[in-house]
């Protein structure tokens, strides 16, 4: 059985395995908290991401799906976007290249 101390690592530096592609369109990705007992993981996009049009996507799609595949002890993950930035500098900060068609 893998310890508490083993999964936190593990979920570590999965996050940091997929924060640079996050950082690369101007956001960042943050770990706010893990219950590895209930398998409830709550991370954070930043930056860029909380202007975003994708960023719930980015969510459930990505980082969610990600961390299910490769952790078998995560359940649920919840996030959100940092909202203290105003919409004209979260913006501004995006490099990425999407662009909503509607």
């Amino acid at each position: 059985m893998v310890s508490e101390e083993e999964r936190k690592e593990r979920l570590d530096a999965l996050i940091e395995l997929i924060r640079p592609a996050v950082q690369q369109d101007g956001g960042d990705l943050n770990l706010i908290s893990a219950d590895v007992e209930t398998g409830v993981v709550e991370v954070q996009l930043q930056g860029s991401c909380s202007s975003c049009a994708i960023s719930a996507t980015t969510l459930q799609a990505g980082i969610s799906r990600i961390l299910q595949d490769r952790l078998p002890w995560v359940t649920e993950v919840l996030g959100d976007v940092d909202d203290e930035l105003d919409f004209e500098t979260s913006a501004a900060m995006g490099r990425g290249a999407y662009v909503p068609k509607y």
